[in-house]
């Protein structure tokens, strides 16, 4: 291990002693929220606090539903170097009158809310406080993680074998055609690098943009690079090395292989250190519909990011020394969003699907005594169900208001009128989705957010939801026992 690394884990323990030291004086848990491209991240954080502080009915949340949160409220937000979630903008754009979803974050993000609360039984019966510290950070940032165990020829190789695929091959098609230019022996000229970054930062762009891809492929700073935009630690790109030839000193490939370095040890390892590595509890939300309507090989890709995903976390149950100074992520959530987007029939099927998609990764986290589980949720349902006539025939659908420019079978929508649609089935068997030969219609036009309901004060009530309480529980509910 190099000195860096010895001082990378003596500051994660450091941190991490920090931590239980304040959470022996006052029980606390720091979940991540965190989603891929589209996932509604954003809308199930806000939801969540929403919910949470305006005493919401969540049946399943068993302190909620025995009636005993006394209290949700927000206190300061306590880490100075990370921005604060802007709940309030968020909820009123939610509720407001334009009804609009809130504008995704693209950086690290912080609340801090504290819950008083009832113990049920046992020799600490009594009144309590469980401090809860929600961060909310890109997707992106997670599926980076992957990197920190590889080398450059190891991601360079990937990178150019996945852009070669047959579903990505359109949007790779520029960065290909001049990848046979970049001569890997050639001189390690900076101009050469930067087009070679555009080039690869211009196709992960594109895959971003396509409405049915999951974006899965790091670094995902590429495409968020705040203020080290244009530095070499975000200025390099994979070269055609295959998988038996090392960068040569002097090289052009050398001088990718170091910016990749750079990349790990300026933006990977201060996240993983910092905010990643403190985490208790992870949630992870998965669009699995628009990957669904793409096929069989985005679902591929999307098993093995998420496998990548759930081999970063260093799971386990924490011991109290574990704890203190090597704490690991007890319980992780993945939940596939936007379940108001099909018939509650079909939930079910979602989240087998959700289950199938990280099956593997998760028996190996479970066998190292993680929780780990698998739902279909929605943190703000934007849609009713109803049924629709066909002949003598009816079908479950389901309707709500598309956002204005949306359109279904040949309709333009002005964002005022509801439509009702059929959203089509998911798969009996979950293995299914993998055959290449089948395909599954399942998307649904982008609704808006539902009509705010006022209570008997007049204020608007949270929004309906569907298993954002079962969410609650497995993340919290053990701690407010």
């Amino acid at each position: 291990m190099s000195d860096t690394s010895y001082l990378d884990s003596a500051r994660s323990a450091a941190l991490a002693f920090g931590d239980s030291l304040l959470g022996l004086a006052r029980p606390r848990l720091r979940i991540g929220v965190t989603g891929l491209s589209r996932s509604g991240k954003t809308v199930f954080t806000t939801a969540l606090i929403q919910n949470l502080m305006e005493g919401a009915r969540l049946p399943v949340l068993k302190a909620a539903s025995e009636g005993r949160i006394a209290r949700v409220r927000l206190v300061p937000q306590p880490d100075p170097e990370v921005p604060r979630f802007p709940y309030e903008a968020h909820r009123a754009a939610m509720t407001g009158a334009d009804r609009r979803w809130p504008d995704s974050t693209k950086r690290i993000a912080e609340l801090r809310v504290e819950i008083d609360y009832e113990r049920a039984a046992g020799w600490f019966k009594g009144p309590a406080t469980l401090t809860l510290d929600i961060v909310d950070y890109p997707g992106e940032w997670l599926l980076d993680l992957a990197l920190i165990g590889q080398d450059y020829k190891t991601w360079s190789a990937q990178a150019v074998a996945d852009a070669r695929k047959a579903h990505r091959r359109a949007a790779a098609e520029a960065w290909l055609a001049d990848l046979p230019a970049r001569d890997p022996d050639g001189a390690p000229d900076e101009l050469v690098a930067e087009a070679a970054s555009d080039l690869f930062k211009s196709y992960l762009a594109r895959l971003r943009a396509d409405p049915e891809a999951v974006a899965v492929t790091p670094p995902g700073r590429f495409l968020m690079p705040g203020d080290l935009e244009g530095s070499p630690a975000l200025t390099f790109a994979p070269l055609d090395l295959g998988h038996d030839r090392e960068p040569r000193p002097g090289t052009l490939a050398a001088l990718m292989a170091e910016r990749f370095e750079a990349y790990k040890r300026v933006v990977v390892t201060p996240f993983f250190r910092d905010h990643f590595a403190r985490l208790d509890r992870q949630i992870v939300l998965v669009d699995v519909l628009a990957a669904l309507d793409a096929g069989a090989p985005a679902l591929a890709d999307l098993e093995t990011a998420l496998g990548q995903a759930l081999a970063a976390f260093s799971v386990g149950r924490n011991s109290w020394l574990s704890s203190l100074f090597a704490p690991r992520i007890e319980r992780v959530l993945f939940a596939a969003t936007k379940a108001d987007h099909i018939h509650h029939s079909s939930h079910d099927r979602l989240a087998a699907v959700m289950s199938h998609l990280v099956g593997r990764a998760a028996s190996r986290a479970q066998g190292a005594g993680a929780k780990v589980e698998s739902m279909a949720l929605a943190a703000v349902r934007a849609t009713h169900e109803v049924r629709i006539k066909q002949g003598r025939e009816e079908f479950p659908a389901i309707a709500g208001v598309p956002e204005a420019g949306e359109e279904i079978d040949g309709q333009i929508f002005d964002g005022l009128a509801e439509a009702a649609i059929f959203p089509g089935e998911l798969p009996e068997r979950p293995e299914a989705i993998f055959d290449p030969k089948a395909h599954w219609l399942v998307r649904a036009p982008r609704f808006r957010p539902p009509l705010a309901e006022p209570d008997a004060g007049g204020r608007s009530k949270p929004p309906p939801q569907i298993r954002l309480d079962r969410a609650l529980e497995f993340l919290i509910g053990d701690r407010l026992a």
